[in-house]
Parts: C-alpha cells; sequence; structure tokens
C-alpha cells in the first residue's frame, strides 16, 4: 500500500475563470506553442492531452491510464508554501506578508530580538551577493562593520546571509531561530540563513543554507504520520513543512537526484506515502523546461511499469517559479492533475481547491479522523486501509 504525490514546479496550464488570476497567461500551452515538437508521450497517456485541451468533464477522446482534471489554488498567497500546504490540506487563511507589506518598524523590531544590526540588500535579490561585480559597496559595508546582510525577496522569504570571517555558523542558526519566532508574528513564511566565503568580489555559499519554515496547522501528512504511516519527504518538502508530520527526509540537489531517490525508496519493501516536489525544471527558460519536461516524461515511462494496481501516484504541479520568459512573479493559474490508480479512468474537472488532493490521501489510507484537513477526494477507495 503505497502512494506517491509529485508536484513538478511551475506545471501549469492557465485558464483561470474571470476574477481568479491572470487568464491570459498559460505556462504549458505556451511552450507546447514554442516548441511544437516537444514530446511527452508518457504524460499523454495519462491524460495530460485532455487536460491542455479543456476536455476535465468529459470522457477522454483517446484513451487514458488516469483520471484527469484541472485544480484551481484556493488560498490567496502566490508564495510557494500557500500552495504546498493546500496540496497537504491546510489552507491559510490569509495570505503570507510580502515584501511590501512589511511596516518600518520590522527591522528594528529584529535588531531588538536577535541583538544584532543588520544592513538592508535594497535589490532584494540573493543570488547578486555571489556575482562579482554586483553589490560591492553592501559587501565592503558587511565585512566591515560584521552586520548580516538583510534580504526580503519573493514570496515572503526572508534571508539572512553573512560572511565567514564576521558570523560563526552557530551564532547565525541562532540569529536564524530567533528571526524565526519574530516572523511568525508578521507572518513571514521562510526564514533562510546563507553563510558565505571568498574574497571581497568572489563570496559563495561556505555551507548548504539553513531553512526556517513556518510550521503548519495539521496536514495530510500528521494525520498518517500519526497512524504510524511513514512519510518520507523528498527535495524541499521537509523544508517546507517544517519537518510536521515528516518521518524520513531525502534532501536532492536536482530534479534527477529527487527521482532516483523516489526510484530507490518505491522498490524497498515499505508501505506509506513518498512526497515529493521537482523545484529546479523552470530555472532554465522555455527551451530548458521543456528539455526538462522531456527527461521526466522518459523517467515516468519507465516509472509506471513499477507501480502495481494498488499503489496510488498523483501527479500534479504549482503555481511556482515559471521560466522568466513567461511570467517572473509567481502568477496564479490553474494546475493539472493525474491521478493513476489501478485501471480508473474519469474527468475529475475543475476542482476548487487544491485540498482535495489531501483528502484523496486520505481516503486511500483509510484515514477517518481528517480534523483540520479541508478537500474531498478526487476518487473514492472501497477497500478501507488501516495501519501501515
Amino acid at each position: 500500500m503505497r502512494a506517491l504525490l509529485l508536484v513538478i514546479d511551475s506545471l501549469a496550464t492557465g485558464h483561470l475563470p474571470e476574477g481568479r488570476g491572470a487568464p491570459t497567461l498559460d505556462t504549458l500551452g505556451q511552450i507546447f506553442r514554442e516548441i511544437p515538437d516537444l514530446a511527452l508521450p508518457a504524460l499523454f497517456s495519462l491524460g495530460l492531452g485532455e487536460i491542455l485541451n479543456g476536455r476535465v468533464f468529459d470522457p477522454p477522446a483517446q484513451k487514458c491510464a488516469a483520471s484527469y482534471g484541472r485544480i484551481i489554488q484556493r488560498s490567496a498567497g502566490a508564495d510557494f508554501l500557500s500552495g504546498i500546504w493546500e496540496l497537504a490540506g491546510a489552507i491559510p487563511g490569509c495570505p503570507f506578508t510580502a515584501a511590501d507589506q512589511l511596516p518600518n518598524e520590522f527591522t528594528a523590531s529584529l535588531a531588538r530580538a536577535t541583538g544584532v544590526d543588520f544592513l538592508p540588500n535594497p535589490s532584494g535579490n540573493t543570488r547578486l551577493l555571489t556575482e562579482r561585480g554586483a553589490l560591492d559597496a553592501l559587501r565592503k559595508e558587511h565585512l566591515r562593520t560584521g552586520h548580516p546582510i538583510l534580504t526580503f525577496s519573493t514570496g515572503s522569504h526572508l534571508h539572512i546571509a553573512a560572511h565567514e570571517s564576521t558570523l560563526a555558523p552557530t551564532r547565525l542558526m541562532q540569529i536564524c531561530r530567533t528571526a524565526r519566532q519574530q516572523c511568525d508574528t508578521w507572518r513571514i513564511a521562510r526564514v533562510t540563513g546563507q553563510l558565505l566565503a571568498g574574497q571581497p568580489d568572489a563570496w559563495k555559499a561556505a555551507c548548504p543554507p539553513l531553512p526556517f519554515s513556518m510550521v503548519p496547522p495539521r496536514t495530510v501528512l500528521n494525520a498518517l504520520s500519526d497512524r504510524g504511516l511513514p512519510v518520507v519527504a523528498i527535495g524541499n518538502i521537509e523544508e517546507a513543512f517544517a519537518r510536521s508530520g515528516i518521518t524520513r527526509a531525502h534532501p536532492a540537489n536536482s530534479a534527477g537526484e529527487s527521482l532516483e531517490i523516489i526510484e530507490r525508496l518505491w522498490n524497498s519493501p515499505q508501505n506509506g506515502m513518498l512526497f515529493a516536489h521537482l523545484d529546479c525544471l523552470a530555472g532554465s527558460g522555455i527551451s530548458g523546461f521543456a528539455r526538462e519536461l522531456e527527461a521526466f516524461d522518459k523517467w515516468l515511462a519507465g516509472f509506471l511499469e513499477q507501480i502495481e494496481s494498488d499503489d496510488l501516484l498523483i501527479l500534479t504541479g504549482s503555481n511556482g517559479s515559471e521560466p522568466a520568459a513567461l511570467n517572473p512573479e509567481h502568477p496564479r493559474q490553474e494546475i493539472p492533475v493525474l491521478v493513476y490508480y489501478g485501471a480508473r479512468t474519469a474527468p475529475l474537472g475543475i476542482r476548487e481547491t487544491l485540498a482535495d488532493v489531501a483528502a484523496t490521501l486520505c481516503s486511500f489510507f483509510g484515514i477517518d479522523d481528517r480534523t483540520g484537513i479541508a478537500g474531498e477526494p478526487l476518487l473514492t477507495f472501497h477497500r478501507q486501509r488501516r495501519g501501515p
């Protein structure tokens, strides 16, 4: 009894109803228009073609191996955490705080709580800190004063960076932990610490980033782990849920590494849920995204052969970081959902919340206590599954 929830960042299909977002944007549609020879046979065999053509209320025009539909994100936030939490059944009551919503006293309050002064990064871009020739004055001022550099980027994300010559790793972690407590009050979704190294004109990361996300309300991950079922996070899922409800975690530095981990764990004799987010596909423009999708589709074709009739695969997307050539501002779109289970094939329509995915997992594993978990199942499973 195994389930895999696989989320592909920026896999979105546009067509939001009027008043719900940006209906002119269609990430997958534009990719196919610009690269008409893009071939995704495995995804189309599951029903992606029906989704792209808007046939999500009718029986498939061509044979499909999965149930297929579109989902609308109900939560108001356009950040990563809002969407991924909603997929797990927790719909934030209000959006996380954006950079332009922070009052002037935030930095002063943070300085009082942490006991250090900060240097603001006016660019809002942490990558510039490691680019030669960029933000030279800021870096020199940091080395002179020892004050950590504070960056607030899109997606309600606070970054605290310091060169290793000015701050010990343990002190940076203490500052980040205190900042996390402060950011809960201001509803800032994520805090990340980064220690840097190198010469003044050529900084680089001295160690992996230190992530501190807000702890979500109860999700399907908690419901499953409370019942003794393994919940294994792959990629950045552990960070997104602040480890809540997760029994094991496997970080990954690329989409390919995440897929290797999925395949290895899937073939181990263990029940439970794997939850993976492929967040590296859309970072190299439209052509790069298309190549990554083709590589994923090739992997998927082989992986489908390993899924047994009582296993569950839910494949969906997110309103993430679309290729910059499309839109860099995290727009809202409908996202596709494909549910592969046995021989079940059905149109799922346009669902009103991503939380329907969480409700589906509860139904699959026979979880009756859905306290705090929103949504309605995409499919029903009549055989009750209880225990690991």
